[in-house]
């Protein structure tokens, strides 16, 4: 079984290849338990260990990572990851790949493609929410989906916005990249919006959403904490990841649930319906789609899938 590392990750993959092969694999057959999401002391914060199985018919993956918010106080890594892969036809183990990086390329990837599936081609405008280490990510994946002009990033800290738009311009960021300073002026004028922050309260709201506008909500997996309010599910087309996990772990679509404000049958599809094209036309003019993802153990099998190819260890 070979190691494989974060630089041999990153050196492996780019974004259109990577959402190509996410979109081939979530439309042939897969199987994905729920993953396990196990708390490590639930009285004392947040801190988790997560399970996440999934196999098709050429490989087995798991991705065991914890999760300890408390680390960010302390200057070090809230995430850390692994992803053991396996052979599906005799049980060999293959690889184990460096899951942080893994999951920065799978989790963008998986954005991005949520997007060429619900948001508008003509969109140009993409307001991002966080500054954490997805954010240049993210920002490169959908630039690969949509021929967008310009990208405005919020952020609590202005130094950590500007940080980022300098990481984004040294990679050669073909858009316009400025500082959003006014978050709920920028929203009313964005084509795209995707948030990947911490926080618990919403900061993505339906009211101020222009038609046809597409929101992709990544940063919270937990029941009791949102990224946005329940006017936007309401208003929106909703769409999910995986519907076992995020009806276990989306305070978007929980929250409103327990209020009722929405129902089980909003939830239009999953990302393997869209892939596979088995749900009726997902745009409507003037629509609001949203798309609500948190995390799936395909999406590692699949982009450490793409890392194993172009390494040789495996056949195209």
């Amino acid at each position: 079984m070979q190691v494989i590392s974060a630089e041999q990750v990153d050196a492996a993959l780019n974004f259109p290849d990577l959402v190509d092969a996410l979109s081939a694999g979530f439309a042939a057959p897969f199987e994905m338990p729920a993953r396990q999401m196990l708390e490590l002391a639930p009285e004392q914060g947040h801190d988790c260990l997560g399970l996440l199985p999934a196999w098709t018919e050429r490989l087995i993956a798991l991705k065991a990572f914890t999760y300890l918010p408390g680390n960010a106080a302390r200057g070090t890594p809230v995430l850390h990851a692994q992803v053991l892969v396996f052979d599906r036809r005799d049980g060999r183990p293959l690889a184990q790949l460096e899951g942080r990086s893994l999951t920065r390329w799978r989790t963008a990837a998986v954005s991005a493609l949520a997007s060429r599936l619900l948001s508008r081609p003509d969109a140009r405008r993409l307001l991002l929410l966080g500054t954490g280490e997805l954010a240049c990510p993210l920002v490169q994946a959908h630039l690969s989906v949509r021929p967008l002009e310009e990208v405005l990033i919020w952020g609590r800290r202005p130094a950590q916005v500007q940080a980022r738009i300098e990481a984004l311009r040294a990679r050669g960021c073909r858009a316009r990249l400025a500082a959003a300073e006014d978050l709920k002026a920028a929203q009313q004028s964005a084509d795209i919006i995707v948030a990947a922050t911490g926080s618990g309260e919403p900061l993505v709201f339906g009211e101020l959403l222009p038609p046809g506008c597409h929101v992709d909500l990544l940063g919270n997996h937990r029941p009791d904490q949102r990224e946005c309010d329940t006017a936007l599910v309401q208003r929106a087309r909703v769409y999910v990841d995986s519907r076992a996990n995020a009806l276990r772990e989306a305070g978007e679509l929980i929250i409103p649930m327990q209020q009722g404000h929405l129902e089980v049958h909003r939830i239009l599809g999953e990302l393997a319906d869209l892939c596979r094209m088995t749900l009726p036309p997902v745009r409507a003019p003037g629509s609001i789609t949203l798309f609500k993802s948190v995390g799936t153990a395909l999406a590692d099998l699949l982009c450490a899938q793409l890392v194993l190819k172009r390494l040789g260890m495996i056949q195209a």
